[in-house]
């Protein structure tokens, strides 16, 4: 309400100009839930007073007048009601009575009322946390700046750190409040990975000055001071040095993260090297967001329509994928593509076609390869065939590892994958295990040793723990339902085209 009637202020002199007086008025309905029990939903009316109900509000100041509002007042108008929309919450439940969610357990519920606690506190204090895109705001970057202001700026609203098991619904929670947000807002949502790809970027570009992270911290809040991080896991040392730093100057910049992750704060890169460097990042996480877990055991990808024709599991069918792959290319003739990546490294891609791409396994996955180069395959194509994914074990940790990154990329981009593998989703991770289910293991009763029996295991802290999000994400991708999306994604950009090239 203030920021309403600071504004108003402000159009005093086009309000002069007015037959009408814009008024608020509060508003607090009870409406059914979902769950139970009723909520209480509070929003913001607001409306033009006529000439008839203007006596009690005169005065020598302000002269209500009956003509149309001007451009100015009109523009108030749209603003005011875009901020008051109802938040989360209340989206939340629109979807579940129209049909476009299934109705989630408890654990949901709660998330969401943090969620919209925070929608609440940031529609509060829009203006002290200069979020509005087109509102002035002090120049961050510069040598002269860093020093006059040396002190830090935190936002007065805390964050929001969401964690728990995989399929329980945190990305598309957090999309959710992110969706209701006003457009005007320097906001952002971005996967972790591919935030910590163009952080890096970036300190390239300035390299050699004396503290780059400042800098490149300064363009990150000049961008959004609300940033939205999924997926939040730290495998990579390089990541794990930067972040501490990197958020130091966030949050003395006044940003408010929100993040999901499958991690507690406490367990981010857990056994890492040099992790000591790494706890006053956890510790500064923890001061600037509320942390809240989503205790829910139900994972809501596995309750997806199951499709047998894109995941296909058995030896030798190569010629039978490639079969299925000139289907999706259509008329199309596959050949040998070049993709490029960050900082100019490009990526051979075997095949292509009208956007679909043919790798063999090891090429993609069995070479030195990153989330660098995967959200750069993803760019140009939407559907990846990938021919003869293994079991993993210790013999092949490090593909391992970088198939869990393509999974992620593939489920970010909203992508499709054909693929042959030597088992289910379940049995390719079966052998990868976390040292705390390796010491739960029952040891051989027999002659036979243990280590000839389980030479294969590996035993991986962080790939252990990503194994169940890969094998959800793998469930959901091949689902009906997100195969069907996926095709319609693909028919609307088809119309745009074509209506583009009509009107060129």
């Amino acid at each position: 309400m203030r920021n309403v009637l600071r504004c108003l202020r402000q159009l005093r002199p086009a309000f002069q100009r007015l037959d009408c007086v814009l008024f608020s008025v509060n508003v607090a309905e009870e409406s059914p839930c979902h769950f139970g029990k009723s909520c209480h939903i509070h929003s913001s009316a607001y409306r033009v007073v006529g000439p008839s109900e203007t006596n009690f509000v005169k005065n020598d100041s302000f002269v209500a007048i009956t003509r149309a509002l001007s451009t100015d007042a009109a523009k108030l108008t749209n603003t005011v009601t875009e901020t008051t929309k109802a938040g989360p919450l209340v989206e939340y439940e629109r979807r579940i009575a129209n049909g476009e969610l299934v109705e989630g357990d408890a654990c949901q519920v709660d998330t969401l009322s943090e969620l919209q606690r925070l929608y609440d506190e940031l529609v509060e204090s829009a203006d002290v946390c200069q979020l509005d895109r087109n509102s002035e705001k002090p120049v961050r970057s510069g040598w002269l700046w860093s020093r006059l202001l040396s002190h830090p700026s935190y936002s007065p609203v805390k964050g929001l750190y969401l964690f728990g098991g995989v399929g329980t619904g945190k990305t598309m929670l957090m999309d959710l409040f992110f969706d209701q947000l006003p457009s005007n807002w320097r906001k952002k949502r971005i996967h972790f990975h591919d935030f910590m790809l163009n952080v890096h970027s970036m300190l390239q570009k300035h390299k050699g000055l004396s503290d780059p992270l400042d800098v490149v911290a300064g363009e990150i809040s000049d961008d959004a001071i609300l940033l939205c991080l999924d997926e939040f896991m730290v495998t990579d040392v390089a990541d794990a040095l930067v972040l501490n730093r990197l958020f130091r100057h966030l949050f003395n910049k006044g940003i408010i993260l929100v993040a999901t992750s499958n991690r507690a704060p406490d367990k981010l890169y857990e056994g890492g090297l040099q992790r000591d460097l790494f706890l006053p990042f956890i510790a500064a996480l923890k001061e600037r967001c509320v942390v809240h877990e989503i205790g829910s055991s139900v994972d809501y990808r596995k309750m997806t329509s199951g499709e047998q024709g894109f995941y296909l599991v058995g030896g030798d069918l190569s010629g039978f994928l490639k079969q299925k792959f000139q289907q999706l290319i259509g008329e199309g003739t596959p050949t040998p593509q070049e993709v490029e990546v960050v900082m100019g490294r490009k990526l051979q891609v075997p095949l292509g076609a009208n956007g679909c791409a043919y790798f063999p396994f090891e090429e993609l996955c069995d070479r030195p390869l990153g989330a660098a180069d995967y959200f750069g395959l993803f760019k140009k194509f939407h559907t990846l065939a990938l021919e003869g994914i293994p079991i993993f074990g210790l013999h092949n940790k490090s593909a391992a590892h970088r198939f869990v990154t393509l999974v992620d990329v593939i489920y970010e981009n909203k992508a499709r994958l054909l693929c042959s593998a030597e088992g289910t989703p379940q049995d390719l991770f079966e052998k990868i295990v976390t040292i705390s289910e390796a010491k739960n293991m029952a040891p051989r009763t027999s002659s036979r040793s243990r280590k000839n029996d389980d030479s294969n295991l590996c035993v991986d802290n962080e790939l252990g723990f990503a194994k169940d999000r890969t094998i959800s994400r793998l469930t959901e991708i091949n689902s009906r339902e997100y195969l069907e999306h996926h095709a319609a994604m693909l028919s609307e950009k088809k119309e745009r085209m074509d209506q583009n090239a009509i009107e060129a």
